[in-house]
């Protein structure tokens, strides 16, 4: 398999860590979307990373579909139950930290591609809501828990993490650690694992 993707992208940081965690072999193929010289749209219409190259040709793309596939290639460290609740919570905790991965990529974009004199500081403001809300509902549902869901490593933490260390990549002012210790106790025990360093943004 091959991997479409960036080394500073968090969608992409969640392919590569769980495709760490299930010790899948695959090839990353490095690649600026907002380039000219791009060629992502060659793969997926949509112009965006990652995307995952099937053997066969095919190509599979968003984070969510592609680490639910992984997931069913091998039995080694299953991170996403099989059904009922427990697999809900779990894309859940997933949708949680993606979408505020969302509203922040659309701040950055919002202060690197567009002129200073028509940036909306209105729209800014409402992104960052969402992210602020967002990581104290995160707080929240960890609580005292070594985990997000259940007693084990789960999509649901790898999600989480690679969530909280784009911020402190990109977003260095937004004071989570400090507001959030609970957080910042799991960001830094899923940090010790080989797969969260090996895939460090740069």
């Amino acid at each position: 398999m091959k991997l479409i993707g960036s080394l500073t992208s968090p969608y992409v940081r969640k392919v590569r860590v769980v495709m760490a965690e299930k010790k899948l072999d695959y090839a990353l193929i490095l690649d600026n979307v907002w380039a000219p010289e791009t060629t992502i749209q060659q793969s997926n219409p949509l112009g965006k990373i990652p995307c995952l190259l099937m053997e066969d040709g095919g190509a599979m793309f968003d984070s969510r579909v592609i680490v639910e596939y992984l997931d069913t290639l091998t039995p080694v460290g299953k991170l996403i139950p099989p059904h009922g609740r427990e697999r809900a919570e779990v894309k859940s905790w997933e949708a949680l930290a993606d979408g505020i991965l969302d509203a922040a990529v659309l701040v950055r974009l919002e202060r690197t591609m567009r002129d200073q004199a028509i940036q909306s500081e209105a729209w800014v403001n409402r992104q960052m809501d969402k992210v602020n809300a967002g990581l104290k509902a995160m707080s929240q549902g960890l609580g005292e828990s070594a985990f997000c869901v259940s007693n084990h490593l789960t999509l649901a933490d790898i999600s989480v993490a690679c969530c909280l260390g784009w911020l402190a990549f990109r977003f260095p002012a937004i004071a989570w650690r400090e507001e959030y210790p609970n957080l910042a106790k799991l960001a830094d025990k899923l940090a010790e694992r080989p797969s969260f360093k090996e895939t460090l943004p740069e």
